[in-house]
C-alpha cells in the first residue's frame, strides 16, 4: 500500500468543463494546497463518451486510476455497465482485488456497502440527501467522513459543486487496506449516486 494513503486529510477537486465524458480529479493536502494524486479515466471508449451525454450517463462503464505526480499507481477503480445498482470493484498498485463496493437499493441519499474480495463488509457509506455529507460506519463508529465543508481551507477553493474534503478518523491504522477503499469510494460518491 503507498504510503500517501497513511494521511488523514485529503481535498478532492474535481476538473470542470463543458463537454467533458471523463471523470477527472486532482487531490490535494489541504495543510500547503501541494497536489499529491491524481485520478483519471484516460482511455474512455467512443459510445462511452456519447453517453455520458445522455440520462444514461449514470449507467456507463468506468475504469479510473489513482497516481501520485510522479505517475506511481495508488489504486484503479472499475465498473462495468450498470443497469440498477452499481457494483464497482477496487485495486491496489499492483492490480490485486482489494474490495468492492455494492450499492444499496432505495438508499436515501445515497448508500453502499464497502467490501473486502470475500464478501465481508467492512463498513458502510452513507449520505444525507439533504446535503453532501457522508460517512464511512462500521459497528455505529465513525472511520472518515466526506463533506464539502472544512474549517481549514479557504472558501476560494470551494467554486465547484464537486469539491470536497475526505477525513479519515486517526484511529484507522495507517497500513490498513480499508483506507484504499475509502479513497476509492470518495471517487466513486461522484460517479454513482450524485450524477
Amino acid at each position: 500500500m503507498n504510503s500517501i494513503l497513511s494521511r488523514n486529510l485529503f481535498f478532492v477537486k474535481e476538473h470542470v468543463g463543458m463537454f467533458k465524458a471523463a471523470n477527472n480529479y486532482d487531490i490535494y493536502n489541504p495543510d500547503n494546497n501541494e497536489m499529491i494524486m491524481s485520478c483519471r479515466e484516460e482511455n474512455l471508449g467512443f459510445f462511452t463518451k456519447m453517453l455520458r451525454f445522455t440520462d444514461y450517463k449514470r449507467m456507463t462503464p468506468f475504469h479510473v486510476e489513482i497516481k501520485t505526480p510522479s505517475g506511481e499507481k495508488v489504486l484503479s477503480i472499475k465498473r462495468g455497465v450498470s443497469i440498477f445498482l452499481s457494483k464497482v470493484e477496487v485495486f491496489d498498485e499492483n492490480e490485486n482485488l482489494v474490495g468492492k463496493f455494492k450499492q444499496k437499493l432505495f438508499s436515501i441519499g445515497g448508500k453502499f456497502d464497502v467490501i473486502d474480495p470475500n464478501e465481508n463488509t467492512l463498513c458502510t457509506l452513507k449520505g444525507k440527501w439533504t446535503s453532501w455529507d457522508f460517512k464511512f460506519i462500521k459497528d455505529e463508529v465513525e472511520l472518515a467522513h466526506v463533506s464539502k465543508k472544512w474549517a481549514g481551507l479557504g472558501k476560494e477553493l470551494f467554486t465547484s459543486a464537486d469539491n470536497y474534503m475526505l477525513e479519515v478518523n486517526e484511529n484507522v491504522p495507517q497500513d490498513n487496506p480499508v483506507r484504499i477503499l475509502i479513497l476509492a469510494a470518495v471517487m466513486c460518491i461522484d460517479m454513482v449516486l450524485k450524477e
